[in-house]
């Protein structure tokens, strides 16, 4: 059913101020599969579902703001993971996109390990039952009690990151009498296709040991030459949101010269490559992402084709897919607020949430799709910006987007694909309150991460 139309701002493409946006699609009732999560449709009311649920009843149970996550869709995103690199490589989550026990317990059951990037995530990992095997610690500052924390819970591999901490992880080591599995990271030159501030394999930046003027062959020496380490390969990562595998290529090619140079030096072959993860996802209806079976195959016959070429055994490949698996598993559901035409421009439609709950639009000028998902329209589209609640200009949630001319306070709108990164990266701006996130499977619901509330802002300001 549709409303009638709000005194909106301009509907036609061809009045349409400069932007981010594309022209309107054909129906803004359809929701794209490409950026929604595999069980999201409409029922016969027209109102969105997940997991078999409407998006009305979830926000009568649940409130707004709130992320929902599709756990068939993760689980069944963590099996193609799996299933196509096989039992001889590795897939390690990354945990920094969104990480909770019930995430852990799922990753456990579906055969994915896990890579942590601090002290918090690790204990997470650790009280979810994530065996410490299957655990990878990255940082670039990892502090003395952290590196104690792993080594003595037993974790497959620690990254090391500098000079400085091959000796920390080193010495943490001895003093409890172990063997630490590390790889070294390395900055390969290689800069991805992406925003300054996501792309990390160049060398003018903090993660690594570059490549360039001998520094990760350095390193290499030092780690072999240490009792308390045993160095099993060579870890890379060169940015993130990527479509291009260009840039994997290239990496793979200068991590396997250093392979060849470790073992013409040292007379040891290296069992493992890390290419690091970074694979993008459809945030629209423009984005074209590969299927992990594709990235699997390009990686592999990369890093076949490279150690032929060297005269090297093939290493066991591993990868570290975040964004790529929970990414497009989850949407957050607002509910509109103010709307505020702007003449000749475009309509300002508010929200009840923000910069808070998906910090991405103001700190990467990231793009993002949005639906009306509590009803249909047969309305005009308009062209909108959607933006939070926060006492903050660059409060934008969605830059540039059609919603139906007709929309009004008290709808349901969805920003899709806000399962990486939004909730990891939420704040208490404004003293808001972070959302929760709500597991949907097979038509039930339970909150997995619980609303903030008053009463937790208070505890932690003792006066």
């Amino acid at each position: 059913m549709s409303r009638s139309a709000h005194p909106a701002g301009p509907r036609h493409a061809d009045v349409l101020p400069e932007g981010h946006y594309s022209a309107p699609p054909a129906d803004l009732n359809v929701l794209d599969p490409k950026v929604w999560s595999r069980t999201v449709a409409r029922d016969e009311r027209g109102v969105a579902t997940i997991g078999g649920i409407a998006v009305d009843a979830l926000a009568e149970e649940f409130g707004t703001p709130a992320y929902f996550l599709d756990e068939t869709d993760f689980r069944a995103r963590c099996r193609a993971w799996a299933e196509a690199f096989g039992k001889d490589a590795d897939v390690f989550y990354a945990g920094k996109a969104f990480l909770s026990k019930a995430v852990v317990r799922w990753l456990k059951e579906e055969g994915l390990n896990l890579d942590v990037c601090s002290g918090g995530e690790l204990t997470t990992a650790l009280a979810a039952g994530m065996p410490a095997e299957r655990i990878a610690f990255h940082g670039n500052n990892k502090s003395e009690e952290e590196i104690r924390t792993a080594v003595e819970a037993g974790v497959g591999r620690i990254v090391l990151d500098s000079f400085q901490e091959i000796v920390r992880v080193a010495h943490v080591a001895q003093s409890l009498g172990k063997r630490q599995r590390v790889q070294i990271r390395v900055t390969v030159g290689v800069e991805a296709h992406t925003h300054e501030f996501i792309a990390t394999a160049h060398e003018d930046q903090k993660f690594g040991i570059a490549l360039a003027g001998g520094q990760a062959a350095e390193a290499v020496r030092r780690a072999l030459r240490l009792d308390g380490l045993e160095l099993i390969g060579i870890h890379s990562h060169i940015g993130s949101q990527i479509f291009d595998m260009a840039g994997f290529e290239v990496s793979a090619r200068r991590v396997v010269q250093l392979l060849a140079e470790v073992r013409d030096e040292h007379g040891v072959e290296l069992p493992e490559i890390d290419l690091g993860g970074g694979l993008g996802i459809a945030y629209t209806s423009a984005d074209d992402p590969r299927e992990p079976h594709e990235i699997a195959k390009a990686l592999n016959e990369i890093v076949t084709r490279e150690c032929e070429a060297a005269g090297l055994a093939t290493p066991r490949i591993s990868v570290e897919p975040g964004r790529a698996i929970v990414g497009p598993t989850a949407f957050t559901l607002y509910r509109v607020g103010t709307i505020k035409p702007l003449e000749g421009l475009r309509t300002y439609v508010s929200v009840d949430g923000g910069m808070s709950d998906n910090i991405r639009t103001a700190l990467y000028d990231a793009e993002y799709s949005v639906s009306l998902v509590s009803r249909t329209s047969d309305a005009e589209p308009m062209l909108t910006r959607v933006v939070g609640k926060h006492c903050e200009s660059g409060d934008i949630v969605v830059r540039d987007a059609f919603l139906p001319s007709d929309l009004a306070s008290g709808d349901l709108i969805a920003v899709p694909a806000t399962g990486a990164y939004c909730r990891s990266m939420a704040s208490n701006y404004n003293h808001s309150l972070r959302p929760p996130v709500v597991a949907v499977r097979e038509g039930e619901a339970r909150v997995i991460v619980r609303r903030e509330t008053e009463e937790d802002l208070l505890r932690l300001d003792i006066g």
